[in-house]
């Protein structure tokens, strides 16, 4: 009876310690399920680490420091389902070994620079190329693949921190750039961008999460509705570059000044989706600086949600996520289809600095960079 009695107490001692040990498993997740320990390494004697951002009003953002990148959002849908709306991975190891932006701070420039080539004060500047014979997004080791300085000052912010020295990637000049992330309390993921140099030198940041609002991560984006404020756009050549033309969307597939699915015109016959092989296009926008007005917006008639972007840029890149094929796995061992998600990342026009008449990318120690985009989410 004794043993009976010890045996049991031993049994019942087991299912506690497991129950309790899953319990605290559970309870170490994000509300996303992402588990922060997978997002642990070390990148020449530096730490990552997964900081995980709330609000009371049903957000949470998972951001990790390698890269700056967003690896989950969660947003309430009509019902106020917690849903995830970007993609990404679920470990640091992904991140690193897997090529891709999702999610990441982008710089020291957004976009293409014509055959990785820029004049700034009579001296040339050469970067490395890495699409189609340009640099694109600051070259094959930008903003996207640093270690950022990290701290959270309250639960619902992040502040990222970067040192870029002096011939970075190419780039002139010493830069200090300050990146914080913020929940608003109006469910809006703030990201303010901030930098100073010490010799004129160009900078144009930006992020670059894929979003698919459905929150079903393995379906396309081709019914999700996209507003754009938007009279025109910069045409691309069959590289993705820009040259300088400003052309009305009037009358073209481009027009986006009355919200449509995005699957409406993608397959038309029209040369610049033939060279973008979709939309992946900056377009100028009319909201002339004013960060309260409504840039752009995207609708999943799925979820109900609607996520309204506001900048203080002159222009916007959409893309459609025209070059996911399926190969890469991302959280939960889901597979990115082909147009799985769509990009919009508030800018400055793409190879500005070959285009004097464009609005400036350059920066001097005399002024500091600014420069903000907040994705609000609302559901109908």
């Amino acid at each position: 009876m004794k043993l009976y009695a010890t045996l049991l107490i031993a049994a019942s001692s087991a299912i506690i310690a497991s129950c309790s040990s899953s319990s605290a498993e559970k309870d170490s997740l994000t509300l996303s399920g992402l588990d922060p320990q997978k997002f642990t390494t070390e990148i020449n004697g530096k730490s990552t680490a997964l900081y995980t951002l709330r609000n009371h009003a049903g957000m949470e953002a998972c951001i990790t420091n390698y890269g700056g990148r967003v690896v989950s959002l969660l947003v309430p849908d009509r019902d106020g389902k917690p849903t995830d709306v970007v993609l990404g991975h679920d470990n640091i190891d992904d991140y690193i070994n897997i090529d891709g932006n999702f999610g990441a701070l982008i710089g020291r420039y957004g976009n293409r620079i014509a055959n990785g080539c820029f004049t700034l004060n009579d001296s040339t500047y050469r970067l490395p190329v890495n699409n189609y014979g340009h640099s694109l997004h600051g070259g094959p080791v930008g903003f996207h693949h640093a270690l950022w300085d990290a701290s959270m000052p309250n639960d619902s912010t992040l502040v990222l921190k970067l040192f870029s020295p002096d011939g970075d990637a190419g780039y002139p000049g010493n830069i200090n750039v300050s990146v914080v992330y913020s929940l608003r309390p109006d469910n809006a993921l703030a990201i303010n961008y901030e930098a100073t140099t010490d010799r004129p030198t160009i900078l144009n940041l930006t992020n670059h999460s894929y979003f698919n609002l459905s929150g079903d991560l393995a379906s396309d984006i081709l019914d999700q509705e996209v507003y754009i404020n938007a009279d025109a756009f910069t045409p691309i050549d069959s590289t993705f570059m820009t040259d300088g033309e400003i052309r009305p969307v009037d009358g073209t597939p481009f027009d986006f000044r009355q919200p449509k699915p995005v699957g409406r015109d993608i397959l038309a016959d029209d040369i610049q989706l033939r060279n973008g092989l979709g939309y992946d296009h900056n377009f100028v926008l009319n909201t002339a600086g004013d960060s309260t007005a409504v840039a752009a917006s995207v609708y999943s008639p799925a979820t109900g949600i609607t996520m309204n972007v506001y900048t203080d840029e002159p222009g916007l890149q959409f893309y459609a996520g025209n070059f996911l094929d399926g190969t890469v796995k991302g959280k939960n061992g889901i597979a990115y289809p082909y147009r799985g998600a769509i990009v919009m990342e508030t800018q400055h026009y793409p190879n500005s600095p070959n285009i004097p008449q464009w609005p400036s990318t350059i920066i001097t120690p005399d002024s500091t960079y600014h420069s903000t985009c907040i994705y609000r989410f609302t559901t109908e």
